[in-house]
């Protein structure tokens, strides 16, 4: 059986798990929830990149990212965010949706998938 790592346990989650190979991250909202939805996708990204240095990932190596968005209206600025963050990596398959989320101040939730 292959070995599960599972990191940065709650009781509720586990925020980075690897199996077989593939890193998951459980899905990431920004510290400063009190800024606009592009200042959140970037603190967003920020995170995504450390978390993924921890297991020897990287943004190239993305394989999937699911995006939520409170107001569809802000397609285009967290697209300008994500674009200049991918630096001209490949880009992983992606999927952008509208939410509601539990706390009114969160704008954006993005949860991803890579390879190490």
């Amino acid at each position: 059986m292959t070995k599960i790592l599972r990191l940065d346990k709650t009781e509720r989650l586990s925020r980075i798990v690897v199996h077989n190979g593939t890193v998951y991250l459980s899905g990431l909202t920004a510290d400063d929830k009190n800024t606009d939805t592009s200042n959140q996708t970037r603190q967003i990204l920020e995170t995504a990149d450390t978390l993924l240095e921890r297991v020897g990932a990287d943004r190239s190596k993305l394989l999937f990212a699911q995006i939520w968005l409170r107001d569809v209206e802000d397609f285009d600025a967290m697209n300008k965010a994500w674009v200049t963050w991918l630096d001209g990596a490949e880009p992983p398959a992606r999927a952008t949706v509208g939410a509601s989320f539990a706390l009114p101040e969160i704008r954006i939730e993005i949860q991803f998938t890579a390879s190490i």
